[in-house]
C-alpha cells in the first residue's frame, strides 16, 4: 500500500482548498477528544458493571494512552515508508474497529486490552495529523491549520460529554463507546479523498506529483515554484532519524524541545481535569447528573476558547500567548486547590471553585492545547521530522499515561487541595520555562527555522 496523490482536478483553487485539505486532516483530533469525553462519561458506569476500584479505573482509562505511546512510535515508520495519508487511514480503520470492540466488552480485562488498541489508533493520528498540516499549510497559516487540530480535539470531547450526559440516564455506557465509531468512520471517508502530502512526495522522488498537489493548494505558481526549491534544498539531507539525532547535536536540541513541550502540556493538569471531570465536580459539591452536565459546561468553554487561540495564534504569535495561558492556569488551579482544602460548602463557594476550574480550562486552551502541537511540528529539521516528530507524540502520551494512572491515587492520598496545588506550581514552572527556552515562530518558515536551528542559535532564537 502507498500513499496515492488525489487528482489535481479534485482540487482546483487554492487557499480554500489549503484550509478544507487541513480542516479534514484536523478531524484527527476529533478521534482523541471523542475518547476523552466518552471514558469520562462512562467510569462511574463501567465501574457499577464490573465492580472496579479506583485503581482499576486509572488502567482502564491510562491503557488508552499506553497504546497511543506505541502508536506515536510505530507512527514515525508508517508516516515515513507509507505516508501521512495511509498512516492517517491505518489510524481510522483501527480506530473503528476499537470503539466497537470496546462498547462489547465483557470485563474490566477484555476492556484495557481493547483501549490499548484503540490508543494505537490515536497514537498514529496524532502523530500523523499535526505533521501532515504543517506541510500542507503555507507559513502564515501554518499556526492557524495546526490549531485547528485541537479544536477538533475540543468539539471531540464536548460532543461526547454531551454524548454520555444524555445516555447517563439510562445508564448505557456501551452507547457512550460505541457511538464514536460514527464520526471515526466520517473521518475515514474524508482522509481517502485526501492529497498527499507534498513533502512526501518529494521525498519518494515523485516531483511532478509534489507540483501538481502544491499547484492545487497554493494557485500561485510563483509560490509553488518557490516552495518547490526550498523543498528539494532541505531534501538534499535525506532521513536519518536515529543516526542523525546521535551525530547533530543541533537535532538532538530540537527533540529536547519537543519532549520538553510536549511534559508540559500534559502536566498542566488537563487531560486529568477532562478524564475525570465528573469526580471532580462530585468533590466541589455537585453529584450525579449535575456533575455531567458540568462536565459538558467545560467542554463548551474549552471549544469556544479554542477558537481564541486560533484567532491569536498567527497574529500575537506563539510566545506571547503561552506565557499568558501558563499564568492563568497556575492562578485557575492554584485557587480551586485553596478553595478544595478548605471547603465548597455552600453554593457560592461552589460556583467560585466551578469559576477557577473554567479559567484554568481557558488559559489552556488559549495556550498550551493547541500551540504546543504548533511548535512541535514548526522546530523539527526536515532531515529528522519523522524521528522528532516520532519522540515528541511518544512522549506526549507517556506523560499522559503517567497522569492518567496517578490521579485517582494522588486524590485519595493527598487530598484534592494538595493534589490540584502541585498542578498550579507545575504550570509557573512552565512559565519559566517558556520565558527562558520557547522559540517565536510566528510568520517563519520550516526552511528558516531549521537554519537557524542548524547554525546553533539559542533555542529561544532559532524562530528569528
Amino acid at each position: 500500500m502507498t500513499d496515492a496523490v488525489v487528482p489535481v482536478k479534485a482540487f482546483e483553487g487554492s487557499w480554500e482548498h489549503t484550509f478544507v485539505t487541513g480542516g479534514v486532516a484536523a478531524l484527527a483530533g476529533l478521534m482523541f477528544g471523542l475518547d476523552i469525553g466518552v471514558i469520562s462519561g462512562a467510569l462511574q458506569f463501567i465501574g457499577d458493571t464490573f465492580h472496579t476500584s479506583d485503581v482499576a479505573k486509572e488502567w482502564i482509562v491510562s491503557s488508552m494512552m499506553f497504546g497511543a505511546a506505541a502508536g506515536a512510535l510505530g507512527a514515525g515508520v508508517l508516516s515515513f515508508r507509507l505516508g501521512r495519508k495511509v498512516s492517517l487511514i491505518i489510524g481510522a480503520v483501527l480506530f473503528v474497529v476499537s470503539s466497537l470492540l470496546c462498547a462489547a466488552a465483557w470485563s474490566t480485562e477484555s476492556l484495557i486490552v481493547f483501549r490499548v488498541i484503540l490508543g494505537v489508533a490515536i497514537g498514529i493520528a496524532t502523530f500523523t495529523a499535526p505533521l501532515y498540516i504543517s506541510e500542507i499549510a503555507p507559513a502564515d497559516k501554518r499556526g492557524a491549520m495546526i490549531s485547528s487540530y485541537q479544536l477538533m480535539i475540543t468539539v471531540g470531547i464536548l460532543a461526547a460529554f454531551l454524548s454520555d450526559t444524555l445516555f447517563s440516564y439510562i445508564g448505557a455506557w456501551r452507547w457512550m463507546l460505541g457511538i464514536v465509531a460514527v464520526p471515526g468512520a466520517l473521518f475515514l471517508i474524508g482522509v481517502i479523498q485526501l492529497p498527499s502530502s507534498p513533502r512526501w512526495l518529494m521525498m519518494r522522488g515523485r516531483k511532478d506529483e509534489a507540483r501538481a498537489v502544491l499547484k492545487s493548494l497554493r494557485g500561485d505558481p510563483k509560490l509553488v515554484n518557490k516552495e518547490m526549491l526550498d523543498i528539494e534544498e532541505q531534501l538534499k539531507r535525506p532521513q536519518r532519524g536515529w543516526s542523525f539525532f546521535r551525530a547533530n547535536p543541533n537535532f538532538r536540541r530540537s527533540v529536547g524541545l519537543g519532549i520538553a513541550l510536549q511534559m508540559m502540556q500534559q502536566f498542566t493538569g488537563m487531560n486529568v481535569v477532562m478524564y475525570y471531570a465528573p469526580r471532580i465536580f462530585a468533590d466541589v459539591g455537585f453529584k450525579g447528573h449535575e456533575a455531567l452536565w458540568g462536565t459538558a459546561l467545560v467542554g463548551l468553554v474549552n471549544v469556544l476558547s479554542t477558537f481564541v487561540a486560533i484567532a491569536l495564534v498567527d497574529k500575537v504569535g506563539r510566545r506571547p500567548v503561552l506565557l499568558v495561558g501558563f499564568a492563568v492556569m497556575a492562578i485557575g488551579l492554584g485557587a480551586l486547590g485553596v478553595l478544595l482544602h478548605i471547603g465548597t460548602t455552600d453554593i457560592e463557594m461552589q460556583i467560585y471553585a466551578v469559576t477557577m476550574l473554567l479559567v484554568f480550562i481557558i488559559g489552556f486552551a488559549v495556550s498550551a492545547g493547541p500551540l504546543i502541537w504548533v511548535l512541535c511540528s514548526e522546530v523539527q529539521p526536515i532531515e529528522g521530522r519523522d524521528f522528532g516528530m516520532a519522540i515528541s507524540t511518544f512522549t506526549n502520551w507517556a506523560s499522559n499515561f503517567v497522569v492518567g494512572l496517578t490521579f485517582l491515587t494522588m486524590l485519595n492520598g493527598l487530598g484534592s487541595g494538595a493534589t490540584f496545588g502541585i498542578y498550579a506550581a507545575l504550570n509557573a514552572l512552565f512559565l519559566l520555562v517558556t520565558f527562558f527556552y520557547i522559540p517565536e515562530t510566528k510568520d517563519i518558515s520550516l526552511e528558516a527555522i531549521e537554519v537557524n536551528l542548524m547554525a546553533g542559535k539559542p533555542l529561544r532564537h532559532i524562530g528569528d
